[in-house]
Protein backbone atom coordinates (compact mmCIF):
# COMPACT_ATOMS: atom_id res chain seq x y z
CA UNK A 1 0.00 0.00 0.00
CA UNK A 2 1.33 3.36 -0.93
CA UNK A 3 1.41 4.71 2.57
CA UNK A 4 3.40 1.92 4.07
CA UNK A 5 5.19 -1.28 3.33
CA UNK A 6 5.04 -3.04 6.66
CA UNK A 7 1.35 -3.39 7.39
CA UNK A 8 0.98 -2.14 10.95
CA UNK A 9 2.86 1.15 11.38
CA UNK A 10 1.76 4.77 11.41
CA UNK A 11 2.28 8.19 12.90
CA UNK A 12 4.95 10.86 13.00
CA UNK A 13 7.07 9.17 15.65
CA UNK A 14 7.87 5.75 17.00
CA UNK A 15 5.94 4.57 20.05
CA UNK A 16 7.17 1.23 21.31
CA UNK A 17 3.99 0.56 23.25
CA UNK A 18 1.81 0.86 20.20
CA UNK A 19 3.98 -0.90 17.65
CA UNK A 20 4.10 2.08 15.30
CA UNK A 21 6.89 4.01 13.64
CA UNK A 22 7.31 7.14 11.58
CA UNK A 23 8.79 5.66 8.40
CA UNK A 24 5.59 4.55 6.76
CA UNK A 25 2.09 5.97 6.77
CA UNK A 26 -0.48 3.43 5.83
CA UNK A 27 -3.96 2.19 6.64
CA UNK A 28 -3.92 -0.43 9.36
CA UNK A 29 -6.01 -3.58 9.40
CA UNK A 30 -8.36 -4.22 12.27
CA UNK A 31 -8.17 -7.68 13.86
CA UNK A 32 -8.63 -11.35 13.08
CA UNK A 33 -10.71 -14.06 14.77
CA UNK A 34 -10.57 -17.85 14.58
CA UNK A 35 -12.90 -20.38 16.22
CA UNK A 36 -13.13 -24.16 16.59
CA UNK A 37 -16.06 -26.26 17.80
CA UNK A 38 -15.89 -30.01 18.29
CA UNK A 39 -12.22 -30.92 17.81
CA UNK A 40 -10.00 -32.44 20.56
CA UNK A 41 -7.00 -30.44 19.28
CA UNK A 42 -8.85 -27.12 19.26
CA UNK A 43 -5.91 -25.16 20.70
CA UNK A 44 -3.35 -26.41 18.20
CA UNK A 45 -5.70 -25.86 15.25
CA UNK A 46 -6.41 -22.34 16.49
CA UNK A 47 -2.69 -21.63 16.81
CA UNK A 48 -2.14 -22.40 13.13
CA UNK A 49 -5.27 -20.49 12.19
CA UNK A 50 -4.17 -17.40 14.09
CA UNK A 51 -0.72 -17.62 12.58
CA UNK A 52 -2.33 -17.48 9.12
CA UNK A 53 -4.22 -14.35 10.24
CA UNK A 54 -1.15 -12.64 11.69
CA UNK A 55 -1.23 -9.93 9.01
CA UNK A 56 -4.51 -8.68 10.48
CA UNK A 57 -2.95 -7.74 13.82
CA UNK A 58 0.56 -7.83 15.26
CA UNK A 59 -0.07 -6.16 18.60
CA UNK A 60 -1.41 -9.03 20.70
CA UNK A 61 -2.68 -12.59 20.41
CA UNK A 62 -4.95 -14.67 22.60
CA UNK A 63 -6.73 -17.99 22.81
CA UNK A 64 -9.48 -19.33 25.07
CA UNK A 65 -10.34 -23.05 25.15
CA UNK A 66 -13.36 -24.66 26.82
CA UNK A 67 -13.61 -28.28 27.93
CA UNK A 68 -17.25 -28.26 29.03
CA UNK A 69 -16.61 -27.33 32.66
CA UNK A 70 -14.01 -24.55 32.65
CA UNK A 71 -12.07 -22.10 30.52
CA UNK A 72 -8.33 -22.21 29.92
CA UNK A 73 -6.91 -19.14 28.24
CA UNK A 74 -3.73 -17.24 27.49
CA UNK A 75 -3.22 -13.73 26.10
CA UNK A 76 -0.11 -11.63 25.66
CA UNK A 77 1.27 -8.72 23.70
CA UNK A 78 3.22 -9.84 20.65
CA UNK A 79 3.04 -12.11 17.62
CA UNK A 80 1.33 -15.50 17.71
CA UNK A 81 4.65 -17.35 17.65
CA UNK A 82 5.90 -15.20 20.55
CA UNK A 83 2.76 -15.57 22.66
CA UNK A 84 2.36 -19.36 22.37
CA UNK A 85 4.85 -22.18 22.74
CA UNK A 86 4.41 -25.93 23.09
CA UNK A 87 3.92 -25.80 26.87
CA UNK A 88 1.31 -23.04 26.71
CA UNK A 89 -0.64 -24.83 24.00
CA UNK A 90 -0.54 -28.15 25.85
CA UNK A 91 -2.10 -26.44 28.88
CA UNK A 92 -5.08 -25.28 26.81
CA UNK A 93 -7.18 -28.44 26.82
CA UNK A 94 -10.64 -28.58 25.31
CA UNK A 95 -12.62 -29.24 22.14
CA UNK A 96 -13.80 -25.69 21.42
CA UNK A 97 -11.91 -22.44 21.26
CA UNK A 98 -11.92 -18.84 20.09
CA UNK A 99 -8.76 -16.93 19.23
CA UNK A 100 -7.81 -13.41 18.28
CA UNK A 101 -5.01 -11.31 16.80
CA UNK A 102 -5.30 -7.62 17.52
CA UNK A 103 -4.37 -4.26 16.14
CA UNK A 104 -5.85 -1.40 18.17
CA UNK A 105 -6.35 2.28 17.51
CA UNK A 106 -8.26 4.14 20.22
CA UNK A 107 -8.32 1.21 22.63
CA UNK A 108 -5.24 1.20 24.85
CA UNK A 109 -2.32 -0.97 23.79
CA UNK A 110 -2.10 -3.20 26.86
CA UNK A 111 -2.65 -6.82 27.76
CA UNK A 112 -5.98 -6.15 29.52
CA UNK A 113 -7.43 -5.25 26.13
CA UNK A 114 -5.99 -8.34 24.44
CA UNK A 115 -8.71 -10.73 23.31
CA UNK A 116 -10.55 -12.96 23.81
CA UNK A 117 -12.01 -10.99 26.72
CA UNK A 118 -13.03 -13.31 29.57
CA UNK A 119 -15.93 -12.65 31.97
CA UNK A 120 -17.77 -14.41 34.78
CA UNK A 121 -21.46 -13.76 35.16
CA UNK A 122 -24.49 -15.44 36.68
CA UNK A 123 -24.64 -18.24 34.10
CA UNK A 124 -20.92 -19.04 34.17
CA UNK A 125 -18.01 -18.07 31.96
CA UNK A 126 -18.15 -15.98 28.79
CA UNK A 127 -15.37 -15.34 26.25
CA UNK A 128 -15.70 -12.75 23.49
CA UNK A 129 -13.59 -12.02 20.42
CA UNK A 130 -14.41 -9.68 17.59
CA UNK A 131 -13.07 -8.14 14.42
CA UNK A 132 -14.30 -4.67 13.59
CA UNK A 133 -15.62 -1.60 15.33
CA UNK A 134 -18.81 -0.83 17.24
CA UNK A 135 -19.62 2.73 16.25
CA UNK A 136 -22.11 3.38 19.05
CA UNK A 137 -20.04 1.69 21.79
CA UNK A 138 -19.21 4.99 23.60
CA UNK A 139 -22.90 5.84 23.86
CA UNK A 140 -23.81 2.36 25.13
CA UNK A 141 -20.89 2.39 27.55
CA UNK A 142 -21.96 5.71 29.09
CA UNK A 143 -25.50 4.45 29.55
CA UNK A 144 -24.29 1.22 31.17
CA UNK A 145 -21.89 3.04 33.49
CA UNK A 146 -24.64 5.44 34.55
CA UNK A 147 -26.73 2.43 35.55
CA UNK A 148 -23.94 0.81 37.56
CA UNK A 149 -21.79 -1.24 35.18
CA UNK A 150 -18.06 -1.28 35.90
CA UNK A 151 -15.85 -1.76 32.83
CA UNK A 152 -12.53 -3.59 33.06
CA UNK A 153 -11.07 -2.58 29.68
CA UNK A 154 -11.13 0.30 27.21
CA UNK A 155 -12.11 -2.03 24.37
CA UNK A 156 -15.44 -1.46 22.63
CA UNK A 157 -15.91 -5.25 22.62
CA UNK A 158 -16.67 -5.26 26.34
CA UNK A 159 -20.07 -3.60 25.88
CA UNK A 160 -21.64 -6.78 24.52
CA UNK A 161 -20.67 -8.74 27.64
CA UNK A 162 -22.37 -6.16 29.86
CA UNK A 163 -25.48 -6.14 27.69
CA UNK A 164 -25.70 -9.94 27.88
CA UNK A 165 -25.08 -10.02 31.64
CA UNK A 166 -27.84 -7.50 32.33
CA UNK A 167 -30.44 -9.53 30.43
CA UNK A 168 -32.83 -11.90 32.21
CA UNK A 169 -33.18 -14.06 29.09
CA UNK A 170 -31.25 -17.24 28.30
CA UNK A 171 -27.80 -16.80 26.76
CA UNK A 172 -28.78 -17.09 23.10
CA UNK A 173 -31.71 -14.70 23.36
CA UNK A 174 -29.67 -12.29 25.47
CA UNK A 175 -26.94 -12.34 22.82
CA UNK A 176 -29.50 -11.62 20.11
CA UNK A 177 -30.80 -8.62 22.01
CA UNK A 178 -27.28 -7.36 22.67
CA UNK A 179 -26.16 -7.73 19.05
CA UNK A 180 -29.30 -5.99 17.87
CA UNK A 181 -28.30 -2.86 19.84
CA UNK A 182 -24.89 -2.58 18.18
CA UNK A 183 -24.15 -0.37 15.18
CA UNK A 184 -20.99 -0.81 13.13
CA UNK A 185 -19.02 -3.43 11.30
CA UNK A 186 -18.19 -6.58 13.27
CA UNK A 187 -17.79 -10.34 13.30
CA UNK A 188 -18.27 -11.85 16.76
CA UNK A 189 -17.29 -15.15 18.37
CA UNK A 190 -19.01 -15.69 21.75
CA UNK A 191 -18.24 -18.79 23.82
CA UNK A 192 -19.62 -20.23 27.04
CA UNK A 193 -18.81 -23.57 28.64
CA UNK A 194 -21.32 -25.33 26.39
CA UNK A 195 -22.01 -23.04 23.43
CA UNK A 196 -20.26 -21.15 20.64
CA UNK A 197 -22.06 -18.29 18.90
CA UNK A 198 -20.93 -16.71 15.61
CA UNK A 199 -22.42 -13.45 14.34
CA UNK A 200 -21.93 -11.03 11.46
CA UNK A 201 -23.14 -7.42 11.39
CA UNK A 202 -26.32 -6.73 9.35
CA UNK A 203 -24.30 -5.22 6.48
CA UNK A 204 -21.61 -7.91 6.40
CA UNK A 205 -18.94 -5.21 6.63
CA UNK A 206 -16.34 -7.46 8.21
CA UNK A 207 -15.64 -10.90 6.74
CA UNK A 208 -16.09 -14.22 8.51
CA UNK A 209 -16.43 -17.70 7.01
CA UNK A 210 -17.19 -21.27 8.09
CA UNK A 211 -15.46 -24.57 7.29
CA UNK A 212 -15.47 -28.25 8.31
CA UNK A 213 -12.57 -30.33 9.58
CA UNK A 214 -13.85 -33.85 10.07
CA UNK A 215 -16.83 -33.44 12.40
CA UNK A 216 -15.62 -30.09 13.72
CA UNK A 217 -16.72 -26.62 12.62
CA UNK A 218 -14.17 -23.85 12.10
CA UNK A 219 -14.67 -20.10 11.74
CA UNK A 220 -12.20 -17.52 10.48
CA UNK A 221 -11.88 -13.91 9.34
CA UNK A 222 -10.20 -15.23 6.19
CA UNK A 223 -10.36 -18.51 4.31
CA UNK A 224 -6.56 -18.74 4.01
CA UNK A 225 -6.55 -20.01 7.61
CA UNK A 226 -8.74 -22.98 6.62
CA UNK A 227 -6.26 -24.00 3.94
CA UNK A 228 -3.45 -24.09 6.51
CA UNK A 229 -5.26 -26.62 8.72
CA UNK A 230 -6.75 -28.66 5.86
CA UNK A 231 -10.38 -27.67 6.45
CA UNK A 232 -13.08 -27.64 3.78
CA UNK A 233 -14.68 -24.24 3.23
CA UNK A 234 -18.47 -24.23 3.56
CA UNK A 235 -19.61 -20.63 3.13
CA UNK A 236 -19.47 -17.05 4.40
CA UNK A 237 -21.53 -16.08 7.43
CA UNK A 238 -24.46 -14.02 6.17
CA UNK A 239 -25.23 -10.44 7.26
CA UNK A 240 -27.28 -10.39 10.45
CA UNK A 241 -26.84 -14.15 10.88
CA UNK A 242 -26.30 -15.89 14.22
CA UNK A 243 -24.98 -19.45 14.34
CA UNK A 244 -25.43 -21.46 17.53
CA UNK A 245 -23.23 -24.51 18.15
CA UNK A 246 -23.80 -26.79 21.13
CA UNK A 247 -24.27 -30.45 21.99
CA UNK A 248 -27.15 -30.57 19.52
CA UNK A 249 -24.93 -29.51 16.62
CA UNK A 250 -25.17 -26.40 14.45
CA UNK A 251 -28.30 -24.25 14.35
CA UNK A 252 -28.70 -21.40 11.86
CA UNK A 253 -30.51 -18.37 13.28
CA UNK A 254 -30.38 -14.61 12.95
CA UNK A 255 -30.57 -11.63 15.29
CA UNK A 256 -31.32 -8.98 12.63
CA UNK A 257 -32.62 -8.76 9.11
CA UNK A 258 -29.88 -8.30 6.52
CA UNK A 259 -29.35 -4.73 5.41
CA UNK A 260 -27.56 -3.39 2.34
CA UNK A 261 -24.66 -5.76 1.65
CA UNK A 262 -21.46 -3.76 2.18
CA UNK A 263 -18.32 -5.85 2.61
CA UNK A 264 -15.32 -3.57 3.08
CA UNK A 265 -13.76 -2.74 -0.30
CA UNK A 266 -10.31 -2.48 1.29
CA UNK A 267 -10.44 -6.19 2.11
CA UNK A 268 -10.42 -6.83 -1.64
CA UNK A 269 -7.90 -4.12 -2.44
CA UNK A 270 -5.35 -4.63 0.29
CA UNK A 271 -6.08 -6.22 3.66
CA UNK A 272 -6.95 -9.86 3.01
CA UNK A 273 -4.24 -12.29 1.97
CA UNK A 274 -4.11 -13.03 -1.77
CA UNK A 275 -4.79 -16.72 -1.12
CA UNK A 276 -8.08 -15.91 0.63
CA UNK A 277 -11.53 -15.88 -0.98
CA UNK A 278 -14.21 -13.27 -0.31
CA UNK A 279 -17.76 -13.80 -1.57
CA UNK A 280 -16.41 -16.58 -3.76
CA UNK A 281 -13.82 -14.30 -5.37
CA UNK A 282 -10.12 -15.15 -5.00
CA UNK A 283 -8.14 -12.10 -3.89
CA UNK A 284 -5.10 -12.70 -6.11
CA UNK A 285 -7.35 -13.01 -9.17
CA UNK A 286 -9.38 -9.94 -8.18
CA UNK A 287 -6.22 -7.87 -7.73
CA UNK A 288 -4.86 -9.02 -11.07
CA UNK A 289 -8.10 -7.83 -12.65
CA UNK A 290 -7.68 -4.48 -10.86
CA UNK A 291 -4.34 -4.12 -12.61
CA UNK A 292 -5.82 -5.15 -15.94
CA UNK A 293 -8.69 -2.68 -15.66
CA UNK A 294 -6.25 0.00 -14.52
CA UNK A 295 -4.24 -0.62 -17.70
CA UNK A 296 -7.37 -0.22 -19.80
CA UNK A 297 -8.30 3.01 -18.07
CA UNK A 298 -4.84 4.58 -17.72
CA UNK A 299 -2.25 3.17 -20.12
CA UNK A 300 1.17 4.83 -20.24
CA UNK A 301 4.20 4.01 -22.39
CA UNK A 302 6.93 2.57 -20.19
CA UNK A 303 9.75 0.04 -20.08
CA UNK A 304 8.92 -1.91 -16.88
CA UNK A 305 6.06 -2.41 -14.46
CA UNK A 306 6.72 -2.98 -10.77
CA UNK A 307 4.47 -3.33 -7.74
CA UNK A 308 4.95 -2.06 -4.20
CA UNK A 309 5.37 -5.25 -2.13
CA UNK A 310 3.51 -7.19 -1.09
CA UNK A 311 -0.13 -6.33 -1.68
CA UNK A 312 0.33 -4.67 -5.08
CA UNK A 313 2.29 -7.48 -6.75
CA UNK A 314 -0.85 -9.19 -8.09
CA UNK A 315 -2.16 -5.93 -9.58
CA UNK A 316 1.22 -5.15 -11.12
CA UNK A 317 1.25 -8.56 -12.84
CA UNK A 318 -2.23 -7.83 -14.19
CA UNK A 319 -1.18 -4.40 -15.49
CA UNK A 320 1.87 -5.90 -17.18
CA UNK A 321 -0.12 -8.71 -18.79
CA UNK A 322 -2.70 -6.28 -20.13
CA UNK A 323 -0.19 -3.82 -21.58
CA UNK A 324 2.57 -6.18 -22.65
CA UNK A 325 5.09 -4.13 -20.68
CA UNK A 326 7.48 -6.48 -18.83
CA UNK A 327 6.83 -7.02 -15.12
CA UNK A 328 9.97 -6.75 -12.99
CA UNK A 329 10.81 -6.84 -9.28
CA UNK A 330 11.87 -3.22 -9.18
CA UNK A 331 11.15 -2.93 -5.45
CA UNK A 332 12.18 -5.43 -2.80
CA UNK A 333 10.91 -5.52 0.79
CA UNK A 334 13.19 -6.59 3.62
CA UNK A 335 11.00 -8.75 5.84
CA UNK A 336 13.48 -8.87 8.70
CA UNK A 337 13.80 -5.28 9.93
CA UNK A 338 11.54 -6.12 12.86
CA UNK A 339 8.65 -4.34 14.55
CA UNK A 340 10.78 -2.18 16.86
CA UNK A 341 13.07 -0.33 14.49
CA UNK A 342 13.77 3.07 16.08
CA UNK A 343 14.84 6.18 14.17
CA UNK A 344 16.49 8.69 16.55
CA UNK A 345 16.95 11.35 13.87
CA UNK A 346 15.41 12.46 10.59
CA UNK A 347 18.53 11.33 8.75
CA UNK A 348 18.23 7.82 10.14
CA UNK A 349 14.47 7.93 9.59
CA UNK A 350 15.06 8.37 5.87
CA UNK A 351 17.66 5.60 5.98
CA UNK A 352 14.99 3.41 7.58
CA UNK A 353 12.94 3.60 4.38
CA UNK A 354 15.79 1.93 2.51
CA UNK A 355 16.16 -0.66 5.26
CA UNK A 356 12.57 -1.77 4.71
CA UNK A 357 12.31 -1.20 0.97
CA UNK A 358 14.95 -1.16 -1.75
CA UNK A 359 14.85 -0.27 -5.43
CA UNK A 360 16.69 -2.70 -7.71
CA UNK A 361 19.04 -0.43 -9.63
CA UNK A 362 19.84 -2.93 -12.41
CA UNK A 363 16.10 -3.27 -13.10
CA UNK A 364 15.01 0.39 -13.08
CA UNK A 365 18.12 2.35 -14.08
CA UNK A 366 17.57 4.22 -17.32
CA UNK A 367 13.97 2.93 -17.51
CA UNK A 368 10.51 4.44 -17.59
CA UNK A 369 8.80 2.74 -14.64
CA UNK A 370 5.11 2.15 -13.92
CA UNK A 371 4.78 1.81 -10.14
CA UNK A 372 1.59 0.02 -9.10
CA UNK A 373 0.22 0.55 -5.59
CA UNK A 374 -3.15 0.01 -3.95
CA UNK A 375 -3.89 3.37 -2.31
CA UNK A 376 -2.54 6.70 -1.15
CA UNK A 377 -3.39 7.89 2.35
CA UNK A 378 -1.33 10.92 3.37
CA UNK A 379 1.03 10.69 0.42
CA UNK A 380 4.28 10.78 2.34
CA UNK A 381 5.32 7.22 1.61
CA UNK A 382 4.31 7.40 -2.04
CA UNK A 383 6.74 10.28 -2.37
CA UNK A 384 9.48 8.31 -0.60
CA UNK A 385 9.03 5.30 -2.87
CA UNK A 386 8.95 7.40 -6.04
CA UNK A 387 12.18 9.05 -4.90
CA UNK A 388 13.75 5.64 -4.21
CA UNK A 389 13.12 4.68 -7.83
CA UNK A 390 14.51 7.99 -9.09
CA UNK A 391 17.62 7.62 -6.93
CA UNK A 392 18.12 4.16 -8.47
CA UNK A 393 18.17 5.73 -11.92
CA UNK A 394 14.57 5.56 -13.16
CA UNK A 395 14.11 8.22 -15.84
CA UNK A 396 10.33 8.41 -15.36
CA UNK A 397 8.04 7.14 -12.60
CA UNK A 398 4.34 6.77 -13.43
CA UNK A 399 2.16 5.89 -10.44
CA UNK A 400 -1.02 3.86 -10.88
CA UNK A 401 -3.27 3.29 -7.85
CA UNK A 402 -5.69 0.33 -8.00
CA UNK A 403 -8.38 2.03 -5.93
CA UNK A 404 -10.28 5.31 -6.18
CA UNK A 405 -8.89 8.28 -4.21
CA UNK A 406 -9.15 7.63 -0.45
CA UNK A 407 -11.04 10.69 0.82
CA UNK A 408 -12.99 9.68 3.92
CA UNK A 409 -12.23 8.01 7.27
CA UNK A 410 -13.44 4.51 8.13
CA UNK A 411 -15.79 3.88 11.06
CA UNK A 412 -15.89 0.10 10.79
CA UNK A 413 -12.55 -1.30 11.87
CA UNK A 414 -9.77 0.29 9.79
CA UNK A 415 -7.42 2.70 11.51
CA UNK A 416 -7.56 5.81 9.33
CA UNK A 417 -6.44 9.40 9.86
CA UNK A 418 -8.93 12.22 10.25
CA UNK A 419 -10.40 13.43 6.98
CA UNK A 420 -8.17 16.50 6.96
CA UNK A 421 -5.05 14.32 6.94
CA UNK A 422 -6.15 12.33 3.88
CA UNK A 423 -4.37 13.90 0.93
CA UNK A 424 -7.15 13.15 -1.56
CA UNK A 425 -9.76 14.89 0.60
CA UNK A 426 -8.34 18.34 -0.16
CA UNK A 427 -6.14 17.98 -3.25
CA UNK A 428 -6.75 17.27 -6.90
CA UNK A 429 -5.06 14.36 -8.65
CA UNK A 430 -2.66 16.79 -10.29
CA UNK A 431 -1.79 18.32 -6.91
CA UNK A 432 -1.20 14.86 -5.45
CA UNK A 433 1.01 13.99 -8.43
CA UNK A 434 3.16 17.01 -7.73
CA UNK A 435 3.25 16.19 -4.02
CA UNK A 436 4.55 12.65 -4.58
CA UNK A 437 6.98 13.72 -7.35
CA UNK A 438 5.53 11.38 -10.01
CA UNK A 439 5.59 11.97 -13.76
CA UNK A 440 1.95 10.91 -13.93
CA UNK A 441 -0.68 9.65 -11.49
CA UNK A 442 -3.98 7.87 -12.09
CA UNK A 443 -6.48 6.09 -9.82
CA UNK A 444 -8.76 3.16 -10.63
CA UNK A 445 -12.36 4.28 -11.09
CA UNK A 446 -15.14 3.07 -8.81
CA UNK A 447 -16.77 1.26 -11.74
CA UNK A 448 -13.41 -0.28 -12.59
CA UNK A 449 -13.05 -1.56 -9.03
CA UNK A 450 -16.51 -3.13 -9.11
CA UNK A 451 -15.72 -4.73 -12.47
CA UNK A 452 -12.43 -6.13 -11.17
CA UNK A 453 -13.85 -7.52 -7.92
CA UNK A 454 -16.91 -9.03 -9.56
CA UNK A 455 -15.20 -10.43 -12.65
CA UNK A 456 -17.81 -12.23 -14.74
CA UNK A 457 -20.36 -11.60 -11.97
CA UNK A 458 -19.70 -7.87 -11.66
CA UNK A 459 -23.43 -7.04 -11.52
CA UNK A 460 -23.64 -8.98 -8.25
CA UNK A 461 -21.09 -6.65 -6.68
CA UNK A 462 -22.82 -3.36 -7.48
CA UNK A 463 -23.79 -2.05 -4.08
CA UNK A 464 -22.22 -5.10 -2.49
CA UNK A 465 -19.16 -3.32 -1.12
CA UNK A 466 -18.71 -0.54 1.39
CA UNK A 467 -16.88 2.17 -0.57
CA UNK A 468 -17.50 4.99 1.90
CA UNK A 469 -13.78 5.76 2.11
CA UNK A 470 -14.04 6.70 -1.57
CA UNK A 471 -17.58 8.04 -2.00
CA UNK A 472 -18.69 9.07 1.54
CA UNK A 473 -21.71 6.76 1.34
CA UNK A 474 -21.68 5.06 4.77
CA UNK A 475 -24.05 2.09 5.17
CA UNK A 476 -24.86 2.88 8.84
CA UNK A 477 -25.15 5.84 11.13
CA UNK A 478 -21.70 7.07 12.14
CA UNK A 479 -22.47 9.89 14.56
CA UNK A 480 -23.84 9.17 18.03
CA UNK A 481 -24.30 12.10 20.44
CA UNK A 482 -21.91 14.09 18.29
CA UNK A 483 -19.14 11.54 18.65
CA UNK A 484 -17.52 10.12 15.55
CA UNK A 485 -15.50 6.95 15.89
CA UNK A 486 -12.64 6.15 13.55
CA UNK A 487 -11.01 2.77 13.23
CA UNK A 488 -10.86 -0.31 15.42
CA UNK A 489 -10.94 -0.33 19.19
CA UNK A 490 -11.62 -4.04 19.42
Amino acid sequence: MSDEIMPFWTGDYYNEGSGRDGIFDKLKEECGVFGVFGHPEAASISYYGLHALQHRGEESAGLCVANGTEFNYHREMGLVKEVFDRDKLSSLQGDRSIGHVRYSTSGDSRVTNAQPLIFKYRDGDLAVATNGNIVNAPKIRRELEQSGSIFQTTSDTEVIAHLIARSSKDFVEAAKDALHQLVGGFAFLLMTNDKLLVASDPNGLRPISMARLGDAYLFSSETCAFEVVGAEIIRDIRPGELLVLDANGLREDRYAEPQRKALCAMEYIYFARPDSDLNGSNLHSARKRMGQVMAQESFVNADVVTGVPDSSISAAIGYAEQTGIPYELGLIKNKYTGRTFIQPSQELRELGVKMKLSAVRRVVEGKRVVMIDDSIVRGTTSRRIVNLLREAGATEVHVRITSPPFKNPCFYGIDTPDRGELIASSRSIEEIRQEINADSLEFLSADGLIQAVGGDNKDDYKGGMCMACFDNDYPTRTDFNGEEKYGCTS
